[in-house]
């Protein structure tokens, strides 16, 4: 009897401990999220200095649960809105309901988050280089773009370049520079460079973007070669972040279609999401009747995933990867008629441009264990194209390797950077750029290059109202030697409403022509390289004033850019003689200034716009044999552009309206000759300079009760522009199949000529 009495005591008493321990573990804190009226979904809320965290439902709810005694800090944020941090302290097995919290918009974004400026997380307002910031929201608030050049285009000095006027080639320009100068980046790594900044940069889809960082102004310390302009660096999501299901259709008036599905996961050994992106474009219009297409057809499949990794140490590991397809081509009609292209590629009759792209990525993060503050940051490219331009093949190959390693150290007043990066390329393709004559006989010779670089950086706190950024970088190129590359930037914030930002620093660029130059593979031009290319080499300076003000409950800011770039050994292609392309480096130098301002204001009660205007000139300079000097405007380069974006928010419809525009100044082309009856160029060439013309652009999204379920519908190219002249010269050369002309000449494109397209869509979120 005794016996039992002890064993029923110990028991009770393990049970009553057992039971504590699990009380002591089921602790909970829920709550509701509002901006004040309505519910917000998506906001983050997690517990500081732990993995613990949750997004809001469709009707801001959120709980955190299996939580032990204790006090905690929650954080809550979310993008447009100020962060709330509070502390909250839990009794054993508390199950604690806060009551209703309010964000307060942050209207401007200065508490957005960036690493592009200085390679550290810093607020936008902190930072002492410029980032410019478009979000995810923001680009599905304001339009529905398919991929990352049509983003760009709501940045004031940003545009997107087209290259050729059959394929519709493009790159992103920024301050007027050429799109080679400017280096794009996916999470801080370079994988767009050469041959995959001509087709690769459409590749992007925006479900995997969360933000762009944009930079204007010498950025080759941070970056290296191709950021003589800028940078652009593409954020992707963050998969603990990500809805678990995303679904989106869109189609337009001129039979396009794009599909997109994203699936994320949270596991115990990493969060993570698969996504795929397809676009099918398969029409035909000629509206200038040149004969031939006004707009590309293609097959696009993109594959994309992201793995965050949970690690005991809690140090990042992050991989993401992305396998890309696209089979695009235009030509006559005959060639893009029921798909005919397939077996007319290479045709010597029938003119056609089709080209077959196969790239993967792979690129990631691994912060070490060890070692505070360091992290190796890796990626891998390779690049495959397959295609005809007209009845020449043109076939290449590219892989690029990246490794960067970086550490941290605070030292009283200073933030040091160190690093040192290395980047391998390898580059093959069928033309005379990868070959050589060795013992008379010509040679294959794939372009091998092994780039090892290191840099310093320092931003050093002079005061609270100083901040001092100086930092220096150097590469070795095989064939080039070390290039230095330093940079120094100031930052004067005499108050909390006005910041002065003074950027100074050198830039270069290696060049491969037959890559970003598509004249070399299109029209039947002659190039002829008239030199060995040295690198271009730049000096660059920037000032910017940016003033923050406040109006009754709406928060606005005038931001001011004055830049300036001076350029030694420019490649600047010659179309001056007949049936000709000559390149070499320039004797004299090349220069670009200019003025950009920008307008943003947020009010509360849903209105938003933002208005940007940039002025700039651009040229060459030569000396003559009498000792003066000759002045050629650069092409391509409008002398001003203008971006319009208005957004209204009907918060209690769940309506989102906007309205966005871009306004082009003429710019300066080339000189091109059309053909006679007979067949030979006119006496007068087409006009050296374009005029002035504007896309407008309206979109109108509309969310459903449940908060799953979004639409939307918008017109693009309202006012249904295109270019006066066709793009294309000698299209209709008498003596020739069209194409086939020794004339025929694809540089004259300057603008879309897509003409007025109207899309709907429907989209699906589950969380």
């Amino acid at each position: 009897m005794e016996f039992c009495s002890k064993l029923m005591l110990k028991f009770l008493f393990w049970t009553v401990l057992m039971s504590s321990q699990v009380m002591a573990q089921s602790a909970a804190i829920q709550g509701i999220i509002t901006d004040g009226d309505t519910p917000l979904e998506l906001v983050t809320v997690g517990i500081q200095g732990t993995e613990k965290g949750v997004n809001t439902d469709a009707t801001g709810f959120f709980k955190i649960d299996n939580l032990a005694a204790g006090s905690y800090k929650l954080a809550i944020s979310s993008l447009g809105y100020k962060t709330q941090v509070k502390t909250i302290n839990l009794a054993d097995g508390e199950q604690k309901k806060l009551a209703s919290i309010t964000l307060k918009e942050d209207l401007l974004d200065m508490e957005e988050v960036v690493i592009s400026g200085t390679m550290r997380e810093s607020y936008i307002s902190v930072s002492p280089i410029k980032v410019e910031v478009i979000t995810s929201k923001y680009l599905e608030k304001t339009s529905m773009p398919t991929n990352l050049v049509e983003s760009i285009a709501l940045i004031n000095g940003v545009q997107e370049v087209v290259a050729c006027g059959v394929c519709y080639t493009n790159s992103i320009s920024i301050n007027g520079l050429p799109g080679a100068y400017t280096a794009i980046l996916i999470d801080g790594s370079p994988l767009y460079g050469s041959l995959s900044s001509v087709y690769g940069l459409n590749g992007i889809p925006r479900q995997m973007i969360e933000r762009i960082e944009v930079i204007k102004g010498p950025s080759s310390t941070l970056y290296g070669s191709e950021a003589m302009a800028g940078v652009i660096n593409v954020i992707t999501k963050d998969p603990s972040l990500s809805p678990k299901l995303s679904v989106d259709l869109m189609a337009t008036s001129h039979m396009e279609v794009f599909g997109n599905i994203t699936w994320a996961q949270k596991g115990k050994v990493a969060n993570g999401f698969i996504g795929l992106n397809s676009a099918y474009i398969n029409g035909y219009d000629d509206f200038n009747s040149d004969g031939f297409g006004d707009n590309i057809n293609l097959d696009r499949y993109s594959f994309f995933t992201k793995w965050d990794f949970k690690r005991k140490s809690k140090k990042k590991l992050s991989v993401s990867a992305k396998v890309y397809y696209e089979d695009r081509r235009n030509g006559v009609e005959s060639y893009i008629r029921d798909r005919a292209y397939q077996t007319l590629r290479g045709s010597d009759s029938i003119y056609g441009e089709s080209i077959y792209t196969q790239r993967i990525e792979l690129l990631g993060t691994y912060e070490f264990n060890k070692a505070k503050d360091a992290k190796l940051d890796f990626s891998f490219s390779h690049h495959l194209q397959d295609s005809y331009y007209g009845d020449a093949f043109y076939k290449a190959n590219q892989q690029i390797g990246f490794l960067n390693f970086t550490k941290f150290k605070k030292w009283k007043n200073h933030e040091i950077l160190l690093g040192a990066a290395t980047k391998v390329q390898f580059y093959d393709d069928n033309t005379s750029a990868t070959s050589s004559i060795a013992t008379g006989k010509l040679k294959n010779n794939p372009e091998r290059q092994f780039i090892p670089g290191v840099y310093v950086q320092d931003e050093w706190h002079l005061s609270e109202k100083w901040t001092q950024l100086a930092g220096i970088r150097l590469d070795h190129y095989g064939e080039h030697g070390l290039i230095t590359s330093p940079r120094l930037s100031y930052k004067f914030k005499p108050g909390k409403s006005t910041t002065f930002r003074v950027n100074a620093g050198t830039g270069f660029r290696v060049v491969n022509l037959f890559t970003e130059d598509h004249a070399f593979v299109t029209g039947q031009r002659e190039v002829i390289i008239q030199e060995d290319i040295k690198p271009e080499k730049s000096v660059n300076g920037s000032l910017n004033i940016n003033h923050l003000f406040t109006l009754g409950e709406s928060q606005g800011s005038f931001d001011v850019d004055v830049f300036y770039s001076y350029f030694t050994n420019k490649i600047i292609p010659d179309y001056e003689q007949k049936g000709k392309i000559l390149y070499q480096n320039t004797k004299g130098f090349a220069q670009s200034a200019g003025l950009g301002i920008s307008w943003n204001h947020s009010l509360k009660n849903g209105l938003s716009w933002n208005f940007g205007m940039t002025l700039q000139q651009s040229e060459e300079v030569e000396k003559n044999e009498f000792g003066g000097s000759n002045r050629q405007p650069i092409f391509y380069t409008s002398s001003w552009s203008a971006n319009a974006v208005v957004n209204y928010s009907i918060k209690n419809t769940k309506f989102d309206l906007a309205y966005s525009a871009s306004f082009y100044g003429p710019m300066f082309l080339p000189e091109v000759f059309d053909l006679n009856a007979e067949g030979q160029p006119l006496g007068m060439p087409r006009p050296g300079k374009s005029d002035p013309f504007a896309l407008h652009n309206f979109q109108v999204n509309k969310k459903m009760k449940d908060g799953k379920w979004k639409a939307y519908f918008g017109v693009q190219n309202i006012f249904n522009y295109r270019q006066k002249y066709s793009p294309l010269v000698a299209f209709d050369d008498p003596n020739t199949n069209p194409g086939f002309s020794p004339f025929f000449d694809t540089a004259y494109a300057f603008s879309p000529i897509h003409g007025r397209e109207w899309y709907v869509g429907l989209s699906f979120t589950l969380l």
